[in-house]
This record gives structure tokens, C-alpha cells and sequence, in this order.
């Protein structure tokens, strides 16, 4: 069965970035977030309450849905971002918005639980974290024609990110400074290579 690992951060932290540098320095099944082209994202972002759910059944059903692939795999498999950051901190943030109501967000709960029990918890966890002026700026830098998040809500997104962190058990999570301007995070890839070998213990080419 393959090993997931999940790169989790807030938005414009570098979850992305990161992610395809370790796909271009070794060989990782990968699964993205692909904004663009998710069916509900666009609508979502013109009609906010109307999408909603619609938007957060579809990201937590491709998030399993990508996990599968990743587990029926032989190697390791990348995700940026992931079922529990989509549920924890997206799913979450929405509702404190009132973009979903009550009876939505139970909804949106019980599907994270079910599919959750039907698939293996992340093997690893790389979480990116940086201080939030410099996400803040990474953010208004990176220029993406489809964002939900707005810059302020960085902070609360930051907050229930900090929350489901803290509540993890049974996963290794390896925590990773972003705040350097180093878009191929040169400075911390051999670590979390190395963090990745040790932790999944696979050695050779992944």
C-alpha cells in the first residue's frame, strides 16, 4: 500500500511550492488542489452561500478520492493541502462565515467522518509555517485569478490550522519554516527529504 503525506500551511504559504519540489527531486504520486479546475470553485467564488456546499462536498470528495489513488500506488504520495485541512480549517472557516449553515456543516461532517474511517489516516504530515505578515505578503504577491480565501482571512484560517495541529495524534507532523523568501526551499529540502526517508523509513529513490 502506498504512504501518504500531506503538506499542509495556510493560504500563500507555499503548500504548492513545496510540493512540486519534491515531486521534481524524487518520484511522489501527487495530489493538488487544482482550483481552476474543480467544478464549484468559479461558482462558489460569485455566489458564496449558494456554492458552498456543493464546493466542500466536492473538495472532501476528490480528497479521498485522491488518497485512494495514492494508497493503491506502490510509492509515496504527496498532497497539498488534504482531507483534514479541507474539513479542519476550509470546511470550518466557511461555517464561521455563514456560508454554510448548520445543517450544512453537519453534512459536510459526516461525510469527512465516513470517508475518513474508510481510508488510512496520513503517514506524515509537513506542516509550513511562516509569521502572518509574511503570508500576507507571499499571498498578495501570488497573483492566482480564482482565490476564495481573502487576505483577511489569513488570520482565522491561521487559528483553526493552529487548532487541528494541536489536536493531532498518531501522525508524525514535521514542521517546516516558510518564512524565507526561497521559492525552492532550498534551505530546509534536504531536511524534510531526510524527515521523509527516516519517518516512512524508504531509502533509495522515492
Amino acid at each position: 500500500m502506498g504512504r501518504l503525506i500531506t503538506v499542509v500551511g495556510n493560504s500563500g504559504v507555499g503548500k504548492t511550492t513545496l510540493t512540486r519540489e519534491l515531486c521534481r527531486l524524487g518520484s511522489f504520486v501527487t495530489g493538488l488542489e487544482q482550483h481552476a479546475e474543480r467544478p464549484f470553485q468559479k461558482l462558489f467564488s460569485l455566489d458564496l452561500k449558494r456554492y458552498a456546499l456543493a464546493n466542500q462536498v466536492d473538495y472532501l470528495l476528490l480528497r479521498a478520492e485522491q488518497e485512494q489513488i495514492i494508497r493503491q500506488s506502490p510509492g509515496v504520495g504527496l498532497q497539498d493541502g488534504g482531507l483534514e485541512q479541507d474539513f479542519y480549517v476550509f470546511t470550518r472557516h466557511f461555517y464561521n462565515l455563514g456560508y454554510l449553515s448548520v445543517d450544512e456543516f453537519q453534512l459536510c461532517q459526516r461525510l469527512y467522518t465516513r470517508l475518513r474511517a474508510a481510508l488510512p489516516l496520513p503517514d506524515l504530515i509537513i506542516s509550513l509555517q511562516a509569521p502572518l505578515s509574511v503570508i500576507a505578503e507571499r499571498y498578495e504577491k501570488r497573483g492566482r485569478r480564482l482565490e476564495i480565501a481573502r487576505l483577511a482571512d489569513l488570520g482565522e484560517l491561521q487559528a483553526l490550522l493552529d487548532d487541528w495541529l494541536a489536536q493531532v495524534q498518531g501522525i508524525p507532523v514535521l514542521r517546516v519554516d516558510a518564512s524565507a523568501d526561497d521559492l525552492g526551499f532550498s534551505g530546509e529540502i534536504e531536511r524534510i527529504i531526510g524527515e521523509i526517508h527516516e519517518t516512512l523509513k524508504v531509502f533509495g529513490d522515492l
